[in-house]
């Protein structure tokens, strides 16, 4: 059958040529169109209890990821100089489109009883203008008096100040939001350099377009760096000029369509999605490897062009179809899981490297039927003495030294064993960003000074409207014994609350006594109807009116507690949910309140869950559905056997090696596993074919045609382990950690598996396949 359609492929070449290259062009056209993903990755479906309490969360107190922080260290704040130059960049960061509001000293208000009116007015502490050292010094007095203010703008033990800039949802979700983040950036760049300090930016808004813009961007040089890297080796291999531009086209094309199915199926960029390109690279290359060394062979035994293309077609179709179809199922068993950002890595990958079956099955041949006959240094590296010594060598071992290959086997798995019970899974925020790249030491700043700035928001339901003002006091005293609970916390700072409204308000009460700064108690509720409607005076900005107004709702049912916290990374962040979740059993009796924690933070913490969980499961998925393509291909369970095992061990020394150096296991680490088994059973595949093709029904000639297979196939699969590895080595010049680590442990998984498959393999095929 394969005869036939290489038959049909030269048949209508020109034809099937003219049809590929017309629906690359349509997919091209997608690829253009196709956008980055400027939200963060949805992770958690959308059935998930802690997805849909956050969507509950965002509806009725709006986003609690769009704060943008700036933050300085300096002695001479208060200096009339730096200070109105302060208040000047805050002035131009109003006029950035996108920011809707700034919290800083500037702006911040002070509440001022108004014992006439009965009502506490909010008064800016810092006049509009220019201001001279005298006023501001007294000024800074007032300031200083309001512990409302400490720790949430400013730490005075470390001369640290920060400013929140509230940017609009809409724009954050938009390709609009790099400029906005860029502008920002510019204009306190402008302020670093004119006052001799180091700027210090994080939030979510800031991190988010900034890890976008670097995976588009890092996206294209790893692409541009494989597609280099491959041409080289393919220029060295086949030293032929137009073997390597067949197989740059091959690849060219299958990373055009993979763009544009992203869009066909309305999905964007996103740090999974962005390895698609790079690893159609280096899954398409082989195929063009082994295509091409069966020509090679096939014309140095014929001397018939068209015949050696018919025998590449026939012999190399149905092989390099299960290797695509074994690898593709690597990948695609992504496509079911839960995790949404899984799905669409599984599904893209999955499609496109059946693709890259499809263009290069009807694109070489094709195209090397136009072009002359290969000539004798084309074919010079199938007579490399280099490589044939290392073949003579890995024949000796497998036919000779069974016993001694079983034994380092098993003591290299016993030690792999060993590493993997030192495995930890954990991930933080940031934690693929180098130690010394700014916006992870920017978040330590803040860190540092601040608590942090992740966010966890805690939502207090009464149950009833009108809730919060029934036996308000009472309501009031849990939530400050809880944000008190929170405040001990050394990773959290202090919780913003309407609470701590409260406790301003009753400052003001008491004439702005520092001393005041406290809960109302029974005796001063009474003005806490008048604390509720705190009104700005004329033409004043209410900014801490605002900001109270945002933790609670219109129907005084529910109120928030929002914290902010330091990225703590998964291991931590649930003992700190736990230890809140208890203290909320504790001070909130249940069938009054229903207390919910959720944020960015949880969010972060349920997606990674998701996505390590739904990766393991669908390893065993991706390994399970291989072993019966494998059944089906080969029909014998000593087969099956000796396939499994040389693709097992080094997935487990892998694992073994990750727990040794103290790798964790984080999405993108366990991505490693599925990547390398769906690229590695390749290798397996095309030595057991060959040796199925080879083989004859007479035992006594077993050991020669193994040998034979090994000599055959062993050229063609080094050259491409050669090309693999070279092409993931690329990935450890990436400026995130986990495509490093992808990088170096799948190498590391590639040059286990040529060994176990070149002398493992073998080895088994002689011990397991004996008749009995």
């Amino acid at each position: 059958m394969w005869y036939k359609l290489g038959s049909a492929v030269l048949k209508y070449r020109v034809v099937l040529l003219a049809l590929l290259l017309a629906l690359t062009g349509v997919m091209g056209y997608f690829a253009s169109k196709v956008q980055m993903s400027y939200e963060f990755s949805k992770a958690i479906p959308t059935d998930n209890l802690k997805y849909r309490d956050y969507q509950a969360f965002k509806k009725q107190f709006g986003e609690d990821g769009n704060l943008l922080v700036v933050g300085i260290q300096s002695e001479k704040f208060f200096s009339a100089a730096q200070f109105n130059a302060y208040r000047a960049m805050q002035e131009e960061l109003k006029k950035v489109m996108g920011v809707e509001d700034i919290l800083s000293i500037p702006t911040a208000v002070n509440l001022v009883k108004d014992s006439a009116g009965e009502k506490l007015n909010a008064t800016r502490i810092f006049p509009e203008g220019q201001l001279g050292q005298a006023q501001l010094d007294s000024c800074a007095a007032v300031f200083s008096s309001l512990p409302f203010y400490r720790g949430l703008l400013y730490n005075p033990e470390t001369n640290a100040y920060m400013m929140g800039l509230r940017i609009n949802k809409e724009i954050l979700a938009s390709p609009k939001r790099t400029g906005v983040v860029n502008e920002i950036v510019a204009v306190t760049d402008k302020f670093g350099r004119s006052q001799n300090l180091d700027m210090k930016l994080s939030g979510l808004p800031l991190i988010r377009t900034q890890v976008a813009d670097r995976i588009a961007k890092e996206m294209r040089w790893l692409l541009i760096g494989s597609l280099v890297l491959s041409a080289v080796i393919l220029l060295l291999f086949f030293r032929s000029f137009s073997a390597m531009v067949i197989s740059l086209l091959v690849v060219v094309m299958s990373v055009v369509w993979s763009l544009g199915t992203m869009f066909l199926f309305g999905y964007k960029i996103t740090l999974l999605t962005a390895l698609v390109p790079p690893l159609l690279v280096v899954i398409g290359i082989p195929n063009c490897i082994y295509f091409l060394n069966k020509y090679h062979v096939s014309y140095n035994e014929t001397g018939v062009r068209e015949e050696a293309l018919r025998t590449m077609v026939a012999r190399m179709g149905i092989v390099t179809l299960f290797c695509n179809i074994a690898a593709a199922i690597g990948f695609a068993v992504f496509a079911l899981t839960k995790s949404e950002i899984l799905k669409e890595f599984g599904v893209v990958a999955g499609i496109n490297i059946m693709v890259i079956f499809l263009i290069s099955f009807i694109f070489i041949p094709t195209v090397l039927s136009f072009l002359p006959a290969p000539k004798s240094r084309h074919t010079r590296y199938l007579e490399n003495k280099w490589l044939l010594a290392v073949l003579d060598k890995l024949e000796l071992w497998s036919l000779n030294h069974r016993k001694q290959i079983y034994l380092i086997t098993a003591v290299l798995s016993i030690a792999a064993i060993a590493g993997m019970f030192r495995l930890r899974s954990e991930g933080f925020i940031v934690d693929d960003l180098p130690k010394t790249d700014k916006i992870y030491t920017d978040l330590k700043f803040f860190e540092s000074n601040f608590k942090g700035v992740m966010p966890l928001e805690i939502v207090v339901d009464t149950k009833k409207p009108n809730g919060l003002r029934r036996n308000p006091l009472a309501t009031f005293e849990r939530i400050d014994s809880l944000s008190q609970f929170i405040a001990a916390q050394p990773e959290m700072a202090r919780p913003l609350s309407i609470v701590e409204g409260m406790k301003f308000a009753r400052q003001a009460y008491y004439d702005g006594d520092s001393a005041n700064y406290g809960l109302p108690n029974s005796f001063d509720i009474s003005f806490l109807a008048g604390y509720l409607n705190t009104k700005a005076a004329p033409g004043e900005s209410n900014q801490l009116t605002r900001l109270v107004s945002s933790f609670m709702d219109s129907a005084k049912q529910q109120t928030r507690i929002s914290v902010n916290m330091k990225d703590v990374g998964s291991k931590r962040l649930p003992e700190l949910l736990a230890g809140i979740e208890g203290k909320t059993r504790q001070y909130f009796d249940t069938a009054q309140y229903r207390v919910t924690l959720t944020g960015s933070s949880i969010t972060f913490l349920e997606g990674s869950t998701f996505i390590i969980n739904g990766l393991k499961e669908s390893i065993f998925w991706a390994f399970l559905l291989i072993a019966l393509c494998m059944l089906y291909l080969f029909r014998s369970g000593r087969i099956l056997l000796c396939s499994l095992i040389p693709n097992l061990i080094p997935l487990l020394i892998t694992a073994g090696v990750m727990g040794w150096v103290g790798v964790p296991l984080k999405p993108s680490t366990v991505l490693i596993f599925s990547v390398a088994l769906g690229i590695a059973i390749d290798i397996t595949i095309r030595f057991l074919v060959n040796y199925k093709q080879e083989q004859t029904s007479s035992e006594a000639e077993k050991q020669s045609i193994i040998i034979e297979t090994i000599h055959s196939t062993g050229i063609s699969i080094i050259y491409t382990s050669l090309v693999l590895i070279a092409g993931f080595v690329i990935f450890c010049f990436s400026g995130f950690g986990g495509t490093q680590s992808l990088g170096w442990l799948t190498s590391l998984t590639l040059i286990v598996a040529t060994v176990t498959n070149l002398v493992l393999l073998p080895a088994l095929l002689i011990t397991l396949t004996k008749k009995r």
